[in-house]
């Protein structure tokens, strides 16, 4: 499958900007793990894009699968022929979030002025590639990122919704404002700028562990990557019934800030006291 519809790879000189008027290529890349049908639901929402892109663009995308049997495959193959610049599957089966995301921006750098990310669990709305475009064509920004909202399941216990339970983390910002960090559920890339660094990439260390997202997009903002934030970009995050409850929540809660504090310690940021007050706030709240 990912012969079909390939191009070769596009030189960093030949790359363009999105508003430069020209044809210009866009491939989203995705990582997947036991998640056949979210991941279908991702694909139809990826073909509902190509009906609103501008003209001159095209689009592709790389799944990465990390099942070691190959389960997605057979998802991947019944939309292999939508996209204009092909549906490129690979296979990695390793366990590690940061080698599965790199296969897939690798792949997806070699055959695009533009790289999109989302999650296997993600549903972004029709509009978003296009809302991307255009963000990005005002402001001269080298990526975007923008919000993804925590969807619970029906018949989801309601003190999950009544209170902010699935606000952690999300990003709450002005169309266009300047972000200091992106998030790989939800996000559009420059290749160039990538392409120029090939060491900026997730770290392995950090991929069974947490944190593999912050600590690339930490290491991308330290080396110039101007991150803006696109309003209107948003993806659904689908979550299941086995995360909505008290016990997952507080274990999502401890993971959370234990990634923070990991990539903070790996990018040198706050001192460790300053972490202690800061979990105690957010304990107490």
């Amino acid at each position: 499958m990912s012969g079909r519809g390939t191009v070769p790879g596009v030189r960093p000189d030949e790359r363009r900007s999105a508003d430069d008027g020209g044809s210009t290529r866009i491939v989203v890349t995705v990582c997947t793990h036991r998640r056949n049908d979210p991941l279908h639901r991702l694909l139809l929402a990826l073909e509902r894009n190509l009906a609103t892109i501008p003209a001159g663009h095209e689009v592709g995308v790389v799944v990465v699968d990390d099942n070691d049997d190959g389960r997605a495959r057979e998802v991947c193959d019944r939309h292999a022929e939508a996209f204009t610049l092909g549906l490129h599957y690979r296979q990695a089966g390793t366990g590690n979030i940061s080698v599965a995301r790199n296969i897939g921006l690798d792949v997806a750098l070699e055959r695009s002025e533009w790289v999109a990310m989302t999650d296997d669990d993600c549903e972004p709305v029709d509009t978003w590639l296009s809302s991307y475009i255009d963000v990005q064509r005002a402001t001269g920004a080298t990526a975007l990122t923008g919000p993804c909202y925590l969807q619970p399941p029906p018949g989801s216990p309601r003190w999950l919704t009544d209170q902010p339970f699935l606000h952690d983390g999300q990003f709450r910002l002005a169309d266009r404002e300047v972000v200091e960090r992106a998030a790989t559920n939800n996000s559009f890339l420059q290749s160039a700028f990538f392409l120029e660094r090939p060491w900026l990439r997730f770290d392995p260390d950090l991929g069974v562990i947490g944190g593999e997202d912050m600590a690339f997009f930490g290491r991308a903002r330290a080396a110039g990557l101007d991150i803006r934030f696109s309003d209107k970009s948003s993806v659904t995050g689908h979550e299941t019934s086995e995360r909505c409850t008290f016990r997952q929540q507080l274990r999502s809660k401890f993971w959370l800030g234990n990634t923070e504090y990991v990539t903070n310690e790996y990018l040198g940021g706050r001192a460790r006291i300053r972490w202690l007050m800061i979990s105690g706030r957010r304990f107490l709240r």
